[in-house]
């Protein structure tokens, strides 16, 4: 049975130094969503396999949360003892409708907004890449390379579900 990422435990031990290594996977996200979706028709990126995301409402999730892992950033250079929690209903994603969002249009929003997140893990200080503060639904000091880290882990279970659901209606893609 397919893990649940809300049941998922992380330990946050990732050496600092791995963080170019992490950039990369970040930086590939967005190619790695338009591999997958290239030569796919817009009839399967949009089927929903029961009540969960179709594969084009995950992607719309990935853009959806890059606010949250900004906002985590932020947090941590201004010293916030908590970080913001997720919210775990995801909520945001349900009432985007990202289905009726042109795929093209949510691939260049994800493609900018992970930019912006790039860049601002490239330009920490590499002195405080190993500034904390709790993870509110792990419980656990979460540091910057760590945000780099959780996000990279949630983007790729987000890219095994679409294509999970790719194989699954046999559209098998990138």
């Amino acid at each position: 049975m397919r893990e649940k990422w809300n049941e998922r435990m992380f330990r946050f031990d990732v050496p600092v130094g791995r963080l170019p290594c992490l950039l990369e996977r970040l930086r590939g996200t967005a190619a790695r969503l338009e591999e997958k979706a290239r030569g796919v028709s817009p009839e399967f990126l949009k089927r929903r396999a029961g009540n969960t995301w179709s594969a084009q409402e995950n992607i719309g999730h990935l853009l959806d949360i890059e606010e949250l892992h900004l906002g985590r950033l932020d947090e941590l250079a201004a010293g916030i003892p908590s970080l913001r929690p997720a919210d775990m209903k995801n909520q945001k994603t349900w009432d985007a409708n990202h289905n009726a969002t042109p795929l093209p249009h949510l691939l260049e929003r994800f493609r900018e907004e992970r930019g912006r997140l790039v860049d601002r893990l490239e330009a920490w200080d590499p002195q405080r890449l190993d500034t904390s503060a709790l993870h509110p639904r792990l419980g656990i000091p979460m540091r910057v390379i760590d945000v780099a880290y959780f996000t990279a882990e949630h983007d790729d279970y987000h890219l095994a579900r679409i294509q999970e659901l790719l194989d699954m209606f046999g559209k098998g893609g990138g």
